[in-house]
């Protein structure tokens, strides 16, 4: 029994994790598409429409990908109050999209900046959940493991 109320704790911190990164992208997005882009036309790497495929698409991974932290970073941290652990699981995230993104964007443009812009949130997001996730523990709604 002690496995499955693991199992349990671990879905409740993915869920967690992807509802955070996934508002936290839509937040984003809508940054990006209001503002950044129309008052910086440098940092507009591409025309958003925030109702079609291609954003659905990357929301749901960003909500996967934030699933994926949740789990991991109850793993990560356990019962330990190392800050280096925490900020690790973040950096370690937030980088291994951030760096994909900005050699995407390296390959396909000439103007880096944008894809710079794109990883910075990519740290952000993973921070915001992490963010939630210790809330989260601390208000005794998850059970780190243990």
């Amino acid at each position: 029994m002690e496995l499955m109320a693991e199992r349990l704790e671990s879905l409740k911190a993915g869920v967690i994790g992807s509802i955070s990164l996934g508002l936290a992208f839509l937040t984003t997005s809508f940054i990006n598409a209001w503002w950044l882009s129309k008052y910086f036309p440098i940092l507009s790497y591409q025309q958003i429409d925030l109702v079609n495929l291609q954003m659905l698409l990357n929301g749901v991974i960003a909500g996967f990908s934030g699933f994926l932290f949740g789990v991991t970073y109850r793993y990560i941290i356990r019962l330990d109050a190392n800050p280096h652990l925490k900020t690790g699981g973040v950096w370690a995230f937030g980088l291994v999209r951030g760096l994909t993104q900005i050699e995407v964007g390296w390959n396909i443009n000439n103007s880096v900046l944008p894809f710079l812009i794109l990883a910075g949130e990519s740290i952000l997001w993973f921070a915001l959940a992490a963010f939630v996730l210790d809330t989260a523990i601390l208000r005794k709604w998850l059970k780190p493991f243990s």
